[in-house]
């Protein structure tokens, strides 16, 4: 499978939507991008489809209200994860909503412990 890449467009619109909290972290992640709180994943891009981890009860919320889209492979989308609906793409309100319940719930997740480095040949 070829992973889809995001337009610098894309990649604009995701930082310009992230919580100003110096604990969240861009990473770069099979040429998309993620945001992180604590080594754990809160929104991310796919392609140019924004996805956020919600509660349980926010993601049926949003799910049951709008019109969201599988994060992810098409083949594997990933659990526990919402792809926020396409006509938000240049609705930086309505996406910063959820992706600052996104945050809320992530940051209150316990750390991931870092990984150990990769030893190299």
């Amino acid at each position: 499978m070829q992973m889809p890449k995001p337009s610098e467009n894309d990649k604009e619109r995701f930082r310009s939507v992230l919580p100003p909290h110096p604990d969240v972290v861009v990473r770069p992640m099979f040429g998309n991008l993620g945001a992180f709180v604590n080594g754990n994943m809160f929104a991310g891009l796919f392609g140019p489809v924004l996805g956020v981890k919600l509660s349980a009860p926010d993601r049926a919320e949003l799910e049951a209200k709008q019109r969201t889209v599988p994060y992810g492979p098409p083949e594997r989308p990933m659990r526990d994860y919402s792809g926020l609906p396409e006509a938000w793409q240049d609705d930086g309100d309505s996406t910063g909503v959820w992706v600052a319940k996104a945050y809320s719930h992530v940051s209150g997740l316990p750390p991931k412990p870092p990984k150990p480095p990769r030893a190299r040949n």
